[in-house]
């Protein structure tokens, strides 16, 4: 059963890359991404087609792109979620997001290339998680888990403070509307540039929850377990953070601020696989993958100008979240 759900799911992702990668303003059919495909293999295929174009120097990207930022974020939920004990934590519950969200706009203003403002948004949603466990670390005595939390909120909300503070400060002729379209989240001009630097860095903070995934497991039972079990909460817990972190701020920092697939996929996840980490954590981010591709191919082909897909998201997840708040914690653990 479990190797069942897991092969639908790999069928759907699947099946989502295939559409993505055919459908958009200019529709490739078979023979052009067969022919850039054998192109890439080393196959002469004759003169290089529009079709090849549009697939090696836009549409494969940004389809990998997809891929890479619906894994990282929904990884990154699941560990979060299992971390806390709550499916309704999201991987901006420390203020990544924010962090990151303030760093790009500051590069944006500052007329940054685009790698430094990438590098800039990173920069600062890590310093941002930093800053919420020094605090949290300060306020000893009081529930671990809960400080981090309220400190993310805090820190978070200072950081979108300073964000709405940047957007009276810009140019709004030139400046301001590549701020807003940014904080929306988006993927159109991504480059295989960009992924070269984002993919290694995801994968080094997944590496840890995979090798980890029994321990982080555990987590889920409550700290006095996991500690009768030879697990030492404390490090643990920081390492699944910056592991964590690390996933979703290479990430937001090419696409902007995309919502609720860190909360959505990992409880659909859970659902479907059951609360353990082990198997929780590929199915989310298999889910994760193809959601946004879903998302991202209806970004591009539903208007004449495209959607952010930040705005889709939040469309679909915000009854969502309703929705697990009427139901409550009936199906957690």
């Amino acid at each position: 059963m479990r190797a069942a759900i897991l092969a639908g799911v790999t069928l759907v992702l699947a099946a989502a890359v295939a559409g993505a990668l055919a459908l958009g303003p200019y529709p490739l059919g078979f023979d052009d991404v067969a022919r850039a495909l054998g192109r890439l293999a080393g196959i002469d295929g004759g003169a290089v087609t529009p079709g090849e174009i549009v697939f090696m120097r836009v549409r494969l990207p940004r389809v990998a792109a997809d891929v890479l930022v619906g894994a990282a974020l929904a990884g990154a939920g699941a560990a979060y979620q299992t971390l806390f004990r709550n499916p309704l934590v999201s991987p901006d519950i420390l203020g990544v997001s924010s962090g990151a969200g303030l760093g790009a706009v500051a590069g944006i203003l500052l007329s940054l290339p685009v790698i430094g403002i990438q590098g800039l948004a990173f920069a600062v949603g890590l310093a941002t998680v930093v800053m919420v466990y020094l605090i949290a670390g300060a306020l000893r005595g009081l529930d671990r888990t809960l400080v981090l939390v309220l400190a993310g909120v805090v820190v978070g909300a200072l950081a979108g403070a300073c964000i709405s503070l940047v957007k009276i400060l810009a140019d709004p002729y030139d400046q301001l509307p590549a701020i807003t379209f940014w904080l929306l989240g988006s993927l159109a001009g991504v480059k295989l540039a960009d992924l070269a630097v984002a993919a290694p860095l995801a994968l080094v903070g997944l590496v840890p929850l995979v090798l980890l995934r029994w321990r982080i497991g555990v987590l889920s039972l409550g700290d006095d377990e996991a500690r009768s079990l030879g697990v030492d909460v404390g490090r643990l817990r920081a390492l699944v953070i910056a592991a964590a972190t690390l996933m979703t701020a290479s990430v937001v920092a090419i696409s902007g601020v995309v919502g609720w697939i860190g909360l959505m996929m990992p409880h659909i996840a859970r659902m479907l696989a059951g609360p353990n980490f082990a198997r929780l954590l590929p199915v989310a981010m298999l889910l994760g993958a193809a959601f946004i591709l879903l998302v991202d191919t209806l970004a591009r082909t539903m208007a004449r100008i495209e959607t952010p897909i930040g705005i889709l998201t939040a469309v679909v997840g915000a009854p969502f979240f309703l929705w697990l708040l009427a139901r409550g914690r009936r199906t957690w653990g």
